[in-house]
Protein backbone atom coordinates (compact mmCIF):
# COMPACT_ATOMS: atom_id res chain seq x y z
CA UNK A 1 0.00 0.00 0.00
CA UNK A 2 1.20 3.39 -0.77
CA UNK A 3 0.97 6.13 1.68
CA UNK A 4 0.85 9.34 2.37
CA UNK A 5 3.03 10.23 5.33
CA UNK A 6 1.92 12.73 7.51
CA UNK A 7 3.56 11.34 10.73
CA UNK A 8 6.27 8.48 11.18
CA UNK A 9 7.71 7.22 14.56
CA UNK A 10 10.95 6.98 15.96
CA UNK A 11 12.34 4.13 17.90
CA UNK A 12 15.48 3.17 19.46
CA UNK A 13 15.87 0.19 17.56
CA UNK A 14 16.15 2.99 14.55
CA UNK A 15 19.33 4.03 16.66
CA UNK A 16 20.93 0.58 16.73
CA UNK A 17 19.97 0.20 13.09
CA UNK A 18 22.15 3.66 12.08
CA UNK A 19 24.85 2.62 14.24
CA UNK A 20 24.45 -1.10 12.87
CA UNK A 21 24.63 -3.02 16.15
CA UNK A 22 21.04 -4.56 15.61
CA UNK A 23 20.18 -7.93 15.75
CA UNK A 24 20.66 -8.35 11.44
CA UNK A 25 22.38 -5.95 9.06
CA UNK A 26 20.94 -4.10 6.84
CA UNK A 27 21.85 -3.44 3.34
CA UNK A 28 22.67 0.22 1.96
CA UNK A 29 21.15 2.21 0.84
CA UNK A 30 18.77 2.32 3.31
CA UNK A 31 16.01 4.32 5.16
CA UNK A 32 14.81 4.54 8.68
CA UNK A 33 11.80 4.16 9.47
CA UNK A 34 9.03 1.04 10.40
CA UNK A 35 6.22 2.49 11.60
CA UNK A 36 3.68 5.81 9.56
CA UNK A 37 0.62 7.88 9.70
CA UNK A 38 -0.83 8.91 6.84
CA UNK A 39 -3.44 8.53 3.88
CA UNK A 40 -3.87 5.43 1.86
CA UNK A 41 -3.38 6.88 -2.06
CA UNK A 42 -5.90 3.87 -3.24
CA UNK A 43 -8.82 5.52 -1.06
CA UNK A 44 -8.06 8.34 0.70
CA UNK A 45 -8.51 6.49 4.05
CA UNK A 46 -6.15 7.25 7.43
CA UNK A 47 -4.30 4.46 8.39
CA UNK A 48 -1.61 3.06 10.73
CA UNK A 49 1.13 1.35 9.10
CA UNK A 50 4.32 -1.43 9.77
CA UNK A 51 6.83 -0.85 7.05
CA UNK A 52 8.40 -3.96 7.63
CA UNK A 53 11.78 -3.12 6.10
CA UNK A 54 12.34 0.58 6.44
CA UNK A 55 10.92 3.88 4.50
CA UNK A 56 9.32 5.21 6.95
CA UNK A 57 11.34 8.69 7.59
CA UNK A 58 9.62 10.21 4.03
CA UNK A 59 6.43 11.77 2.58
CA UNK A 60 5.51 8.73 0.98
CA UNK A 61 5.82 5.02 2.28
CA UNK A 62 5.00 1.66 0.78
CA UNK A 63 3.91 -0.81 3.55
CA UNK A 64 2.18 -4.27 3.02
CA UNK A 65 -1.60 -4.75 3.34
CA UNK A 66 -1.21 -6.85 6.00
CA UNK A 67 0.43 -4.64 8.43
CA UNK A 68 -2.01 -1.40 6.92
CA UNK A 69 -4.63 -1.15 9.66
CA UNK A 70 -6.95 1.71 9.44
CA UNK A 71 -6.80 4.20 12.47
CA UNK A 72 -10.65 4.53 14.31
CA UNK A 73 -12.32 7.90 14.86
CA UNK A 74 -11.16 9.49 18.18
CA UNK A 75 -7.73 8.63 18.15
CA UNK A 76 -4.80 10.76 16.40
CA UNK A 77 -1.87 10.67 14.59
CA UNK A 78 0.37 10.84 17.54
CA UNK A 79 -1.46 8.45 19.98
CA UNK A 80 -1.82 5.69 16.40
CA UNK A 81 1.80 5.53 15.83
CA UNK A 82 2.40 5.58 19.74
CA UNK A 83 0.46 1.99 19.84
CA UNK A 84 2.36 0.70 16.61
CA UNK A 85 5.85 -0.48 17.36
CA UNK A 86 5.86 0.55 20.93
CA UNK A 87 2.51 -0.34 22.04
CA UNK A 88 2.22 -3.90 20.10
CA UNK A 89 5.87 -4.37 22.13
CA UNK A 90 4.38 -3.25 25.43
CA UNK A 91 1.27 -5.34 25.24
CA UNK A 92 3.32 -8.66 23.56
CA UNK A 93 5.71 -8.47 26.25
CA UNK A 94 3.36 -8.73 29.14
CA UNK A 95 0.88 -10.99 27.62
CA UNK A 96 2.62 -13.35 24.73
CA UNK A 97 5.69 -13.12 26.59
CA UNK A 98 5.48 -13.05 30.31
CA UNK A 99 1.88 -14.18 30.49
CA UNK A 100 0.91 -11.79 33.12
CA UNK A 101 -2.09 -12.82 35.53
CA UNK A 102 -3.76 -10.82 38.03
CA UNK A 103 -2.11 -9.69 41.14
CA UNK A 104 1.52 -10.58 39.86
CA UNK A 105 4.23 -7.58 40.23
CA UNK A 106 5.59 -5.95 37.48
CA UNK A 107 9.05 -4.70 36.85
CA UNK A 108 9.03 -1.83 34.46
CA UNK A 109 12.61 -0.59 32.79
CA UNK A 110 12.94 2.25 30.82
CA UNK A 111 9.26 3.04 32.24
CA UNK A 112 8.97 6.49 30.95
CA UNK A 113 9.79 5.92 27.70
CA UNK A 114 7.73 4.71 24.43
CA UNK A 115 7.27 0.80 25.60
CA UNK A 116 7.36 1.59 29.26
CA UNK A 117 4.46 3.97 29.65
CA UNK A 118 2.64 2.30 27.87
CA UNK A 119 3.66 -1.45 29.41
CA UNK A 120 2.58 0.51 32.56
CA UNK A 121 -0.58 1.22 32.04
CA UNK A 122 -1.42 -1.74 29.87
CA UNK A 123 -0.39 -3.60 33.34
CA UNK A 124 -2.73 -1.72 35.46
CA UNK A 125 -5.69 -2.85 32.87
CA UNK A 126 -5.11 -6.14 32.94
CA UNK A 127 -5.20 -6.22 36.95
CA UNK A 128 -1.07 -6.30 37.82
CA UNK A 129 -0.52 -6.52 41.45
CA UNK A 130 2.43 -3.88 42.41
CA UNK A 131 3.84 -2.00 39.47
CA UNK A 132 7.45 -0.94 40.20
CA UNK A 133 8.76 1.47 37.70
CA UNK A 134 12.39 2.27 36.84
CA UNK A 135 13.56 5.36 35.40
CA UNK A 136 16.89 6.81 35.91
CA UNK A 137 15.60 10.70 36.74
CA UNK A 138 13.00 12.38 39.33
CA UNK A 139 11.07 13.67 36.38
CA UNK A 140 11.01 10.06 34.59
CA UNK A 141 9.59 8.71 37.68
CA UNK A 142 7.15 10.71 38.55
CA UNK A 143 5.77 10.39 35.01
CA UNK A 144 5.97 7.08 35.70
CA UNK A 145 4.02 7.32 39.19
CA UNK A 146 1.48 9.55 37.00
CA UNK A 147 0.87 6.75 34.78
CA UNK A 148 -0.61 4.35 37.13
CA UNK A 149 2.95 2.86 38.52
CA UNK A 150 3.09 2.36 42.69
CA UNK A 151 6.58 3.06 42.91
CA UNK A 152 9.59 3.93 41.28
CA UNK A 153 13.25 3.19 41.35
CA UNK A 154 16.03 5.11 40.82
CA UNK A 155 18.05 2.96 37.67
CA UNK A 156 21.18 4.92 37.76
CA UNK A 157 24.35 2.87 39.77
CA UNK A 158 23.49 -1.30 39.53
CA UNK A 159 25.49 -1.82 42.81
CA UNK A 160 22.52 -2.22 44.84
CA UNK A 161 19.45 -2.41 42.25
CA UNK A 162 18.65 -5.78 43.36
CA UNK A 163 17.77 -4.54 46.72
CA UNK A 164 16.34 -1.54 45.08
CA UNK A 165 13.39 -3.50 43.41
CA UNK A 166 12.99 -6.11 46.31
CA UNK A 167 12.34 -3.15 48.63
CA UNK A 168 9.70 -1.25 46.47
CA UNK A 169 7.80 -5.19 45.84
CA UNK A 170 7.36 -4.78 49.80
CA UNK A 171 10.61 -7.43 50.42
CA UNK A 172 9.29 -9.71 47.86
CA UNK A 173 10.65 -10.94 44.70
CA UNK A 174 9.18 -9.69 41.20
CA UNK A 175 7.24 -12.34 39.43
CA UNK A 176 7.79 -10.54 36.03
CA UNK A 177 10.55 -8.00 34.83
CA UNK A 178 10.67 -6.18 31.51
CA UNK A 179 13.81 -5.44 30.58
CA UNK A 180 15.67 -3.67 28.10
CA UNK A 181 18.83 -1.76 29.55
CA UNK A 182 21.50 -4.98 29.26
CA UNK A 183 23.91 -6.77 30.71
CA UNK A 184 24.75 -5.33 34.44
CA UNK A 185 20.83 -4.32 35.07
CA UNK A 186 19.63 -8.11 33.34
CA UNK A 187 21.65 -9.68 35.94
CA UNK A 188 20.64 -7.86 38.97
CA UNK A 189 17.11 -8.12 37.90
CA UNK A 190 17.67 -11.97 37.74
CA UNK A 191 18.45 -11.83 41.49
CA UNK A 192 15.27 -9.82 42.32
CA UNK A 193 13.22 -12.38 40.17
CA UNK A 194 11.14 -15.15 42.00
CA UNK A 195 10.43 -18.83 41.81
CA UNK A 196 8.63 -19.10 38.06
CA UNK A 197 9.03 -15.64 37.59
CA UNK A 198 9.47 -14.56 34.45
CA UNK A 199 11.94 -11.91 32.80
CA UNK A 200 11.43 -10.85 29.19
CA UNK A 201 14.69 -8.97 27.29
CA UNK A 202 13.16 -6.60 24.77
CA UNK A 203 17.00 -4.40 24.28
CA UNK A 204 19.76 -3.95 25.64
CA UNK A 205 20.30 0.46 25.54
CA UNK A 206 23.45 0.13 26.86
CA UNK A 207 25.17 -1.63 24.56
CA UNK A 208 26.33 -4.75 26.32
CA UNK A 209 24.53 -7.98 26.05
CA UNK A 210 23.85 -9.97 28.95
CA UNK A 211 25.68 -13.56 29.47
CA UNK A 212 23.14 -16.38 31.23
CA UNK A 213 24.20 -19.32 32.94
CA UNK A 214 22.07 -22.36 32.65
CA UNK A 215 23.18 -23.62 35.98
CA UNK A 216 21.33 -20.67 37.50
CA UNK A 217 18.11 -20.69 35.74
CA UNK A 218 17.41 -24.48 36.53
CA UNK A 219 18.46 -23.73 40.13
CA UNK A 220 16.33 -20.38 40.66
CA UNK A 221 13.17 -22.28 37.99
CA UNK A 222 13.00 -18.87 36.26
CA UNK A 223 12.28 -18.25 32.60
CA UNK A 224 14.26 -15.95 31.02
CA UNK A 225 12.92 -14.80 27.06
CA UNK A 226 13.78 -12.52 24.41
CA UNK A 227 11.09 -10.74 22.30
CA UNK A 228 11.42 -8.50 18.89
CA UNK A 229 8.41 -7.15 17.33
CA UNK A 230 9.23 -8.21 13.53
CA UNK A 231 8.86 -11.98 14.56
CA UNK A 232 4.79 -11.74 14.94
CA UNK A 233 4.23 -9.87 11.07
CA UNK A 234 4.38 -13.41 9.48
CA UNK A 235 2.18 -14.76 12.31
CA UNK A 236 -1.62 -14.93 11.09
CA UNK A 237 -3.72 -12.73 13.32
CA UNK A 238 -1.50 -11.97 15.97
CA UNK A 239 -0.25 -8.11 14.91
CA UNK A 240 -4.89 -7.85 14.21
CA UNK A 241 -5.10 -9.12 17.78
CA UNK A 242 -2.98 -6.54 19.81
CA UNK A 243 -3.81 -4.22 17.46
CA UNK A 244 -7.39 -4.21 18.53
CA UNK A 245 -6.49 -4.55 21.79
CA UNK A 246 -4.60 -1.38 22.28
CA UNK A 247 -7.39 0.79 19.82
CA UNK A 248 -9.82 -0.73 22.73
CA UNK A 249 -7.69 0.20 25.38
CA UNK A 250 -7.21 4.15 24.24
CA UNK A 251 -10.98 4.50 22.92
CA UNK A 252 -12.21 3.03 26.65
CA UNK A 253 -9.50 5.48 28.45
CA UNK A 254 -7.56 3.01 30.43
CA UNK A 255 -4.52 3.91 28.65
CA UNK A 256 -3.12 7.08 27.18
CA UNK A 257 -0.47 7.67 25.01
CA UNK A 258 2.30 9.45 25.76
CA UNK A 259 3.49 12.25 23.15
CA UNK A 260 7.46 13.08 24.43
CA UNK A 261 8.27 14.64 20.98
CA UNK A 262 7.92 16.27 17.66
CA UNK A 263 10.28 17.39 15.56
CA UNK A 264 10.70 17.99 11.58
CA UNK A 265 12.11 15.12 8.90
CA UNK A 266 14.84 18.27 8.97
CA UNK A 267 16.22 17.90 12.42
CA UNK A 268 16.19 14.01 12.72
CA UNK A 269 19.79 13.71 13.83
CA UNK A 270 18.36 15.75 16.66
CA UNK A 271 16.30 13.20 17.62
CA UNK A 272 18.39 10.18 17.59
CA UNK A 273 21.02 12.20 19.90
CA UNK A 274 17.93 12.90 22.09
CA UNK A 275 17.15 9.24 22.26
CA UNK A 276 20.63 8.61 22.55
CA UNK A 277 21.41 10.59 25.53
CA UNK A 278 18.38 9.67 27.48
CA UNK A 279 17.18 13.44 27.23
CA UNK A 280 13.32 11.96 25.96
CA UNK A 281 9.93 10.41 27.29
CA UNK A 282 7.30 8.72 25.89
CA UNK A 283 6.54 8.86 21.79
CA UNK A 284 8.80 10.50 19.21
CA UNK A 285 6.61 11.57 16.41
CA UNK A 286 8.70 12.91 12.74
CA UNK A 287 6.56 15.52 10.41
CA UNK A 288 8.07 14.79 6.90
CA UNK A 289 6.85 18.32 5.34
CA UNK A 290 9.16 19.83 7.37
Amino acid sequence: MLIDVSRAGVNFADVHIRQSNYLSEIQLPYVLGSEVVGRRRIDGQRVLAFTIRGGGYAECAVAPQGTTFEVPDGIDDGQALALAVQGNTAWHLLHTCARLQRKDSVVVFAAAGGVGTLAIQLARRAGAGRIIAVASTPAKRQLALGLGADVAVDSTGTDHLTERLIEANRGHKADIVLEMTGALSLNQSLKALAPFGRLVAFGYASGRAATLGTRDLIASSQAVMGFALPQIYPIRGMLAHSMKELWDAVLSGDVTPHIGGRYPLSKIQHAHMDLQERRTTGKLLLDPAS
